[in-house]
């Protein structure tokens, strides 16, 4: 019989988080699913149970909550787009790696998975403001204790239709998405493929922990429909 999955999910109240739960949700080995946000997300489900927790750089509250979860698929993330580093940082960097590190000492066999970016700077060194500090999450993410950690780097994702969360600009440049498919493949994927990838990667592995587009469309291949 096919083991059944505890995962936590971030970021619903936006595009990609609502992506993957909505994966999630139609996957038959997914037995349940914490969501964890700031504000209620509105989706009711029996595999559902919701946390609503203002403060993401202080977990104690709740941190007996957090026990005993198979994966973690971290959606929440801001653009840069108008602030500053220390700024930036603190809301992608310190936020990210105060929840890691709390379920890293609650779930040691816990595969986490985290939406980066692509163009993503490993080195920490580039030009990039973002790319450096994505970069830099995505390497201490790395030395924590889990079983395993993913860090996935989609570029432009098709929604998923009939979500609510997707973005508004996604309803005017979706028709981009054949265009962009056909002449840069390794840069388009389906907002699908991802939250279809990160369950598969926590069900199987994968041979490498930076997930590019190409990995995730591999990894969807792999996948029997």
């Amino acid at each position: 019989m096919d083991k059944k999955y505890k995962v936590i999910i971030t970021g619903v109240t936006g595009m990609v988080g609502e992506g993957v739960l909505h994966e999630c949700l139609h996957h038959p080995q997914i037995e349940k699913i914490l969501v964890v946000g700031r504000r209620p997300c509105g989706i009711i489900h029996p595999k559902v149970t919701e946390i609503v927790h203002d403060d993401f750089y202080d977990f104690t509250s709740i941190e007996d909550k957090l026990t005993d979860y198979d994966a973690c698929y971290f959606c929440l993330g801001v653009t840069s787009i108008g602030k500053k580093e220390p700024e930036y940082f603190k809301l992608t960097y310190t936020l990210t790696l105060a929840f890691a590190n709390v379920l890293s000492k609650q779930n040691p066999k816990m595969t986490f998975c985290y939406v980066s970016g692509a163009a993503t700077d490993s080195t920490e060194k580039g030009n990039s403001m973002w790319a450096r500090v994505k970069g830099k999450t995505e390497n201490d993410l790395m030395k924590l204790p889990f079983k395993k950690v993913f860090n996935f780097r989609p570029g432009f994702m098709k929604a998923t239709p009939g979500l609510k969360n997707t973005q508004k600009y996604y309803n005017y440049v979706g028709w981009m998405y054949p265009l962009l498919k056909a002449i840069m493949p390794k840069f388009a994927t389906t907002l699908a493929e991802v939250g279809q990838a990160m369950i598969e990667v926590t069900l199987n592995g994968y041979s490498k922990n930076i997930i590019e587009v190409d990995d995730i469309l591999a990894i969807n291949k792999t996948i029997k429909k």
